[in-house]
């Protein structure tokens, strides 16, 4: 469980990024902090591996004050995806998996096994072991970066709009990747997006946010949608606009549902009426 406590951060130049910031992350389930650029997500996501120092109050990890943990330890613990993979460049597909293992002093040929395991477990073919970043897709390098994030087989998972920078087929394939993997691994993940359609996807929790890190509405996606708290969220979530309001039409026997404007959003499976 993350604890967020009182917590700020105002940056040398003056801005204030969050302030007085209270929430609970319930372990082994998905928070999704979302909300407009500058609204404090990220600052927020890496103030819980230290990357980011707060100004005032406490960050804790069950129970533990973060503050009185060594900061390189805790990153080691703590998996990390971000944007853009974040990728060695210079290194294999492998030795980029097993960079924090190897920073760790794990043997070698159990880092390998450990990163070939991995490989399997985000749907990369291990014939690409050997290859170079700039040598695999987008969507393969993002699977890369899952895959590093994991090594260590850490108990928290962070995830920094990971999958903004591919295009919306990949996108689709890696958001559901990230499902199957909460499924069978469990893990506490944190995840940062603009996307609201992307947070009521993945999200247990949902934690909206206005500029200075203030939450406008936390709950989930059932919760955010069935009774948005203010016209701020409202219409963030797209409830002014209609876009939530949707409808059943026949069409050649098959039942579609279509939004407040008539486009067709999808089709009713058999006997969901």
């Amino acid at each position: 469980m993350i604890e967020f406590r009182s917590v700020s951060k105002q940056f040398p130049d003056g801005t204030k990024a969050v302030q007085g910031f209270d929430l609970t992350i319930p372990s082994r389930s998905t928070t999704v902090f979302v909300g407009s650029s500058g609204c404090g997500k990220t600052t927020l996501l890496r103030m819980v591996n230290r990357m980011v120092e707060p100004s005032a109050g406490q960050i804790l990890i069950d129970g533990e004050d973060i503050a009185t943990t060594d900061a390189v330890q805790l990153r080691r613990r703590i998996g990390y995806v971000m944007q853009n993979s974040g990728l060695l460049p210079h290194r294999s597909v492998l030795d980029n998996i097993t960079t924090v293992l190897r920073l760790n002093r794990t043997p070698k040929a159990e880092a390998r096994e450990r990163g070939l395991t991995l490989m399997d477990t985000v749907g990369l073919d291990r014939a690409l072991a050997k290859r170079y970043p700039s040598q695999l897709s987008g969507g393969q390098q993002q699977r890369v970066g899952v895959a590093r994030g994991l090594a260590v087989e850490p108990n928290i998972l962070l995830m920094d709009e990971p999958f903004g920078a591919v295009d919306p087929i990949v996108r689709t394939e890696l958001q559901e990747e990230l499902l199957r993997l909460q499924r069978e691994l469990g893990k506490t993940v944190v995840f940062v997006t603009h996307d609201i359609d992307e947070a009521f996807l993945l999200g247990d929790q949902i934690v909206i946010l206005k500029k200075g890190g203030v939450i406008a509405q936390q709950g989930t996606p059932e919760e955010i949608l069935a009774n948005p708290v203010d016209d701020f969220v409202a219409d963030f979530v797209g409830a002014h606009r209609g876009k939530r309001s949707l409808s059943l039409k026949q069409v050649d026997g098959r039942t579609i549902v279509v939004d407040a404007d008539g486009k067709p959003a999808g089709v009713l499976a058999e006997g969901a009426a």
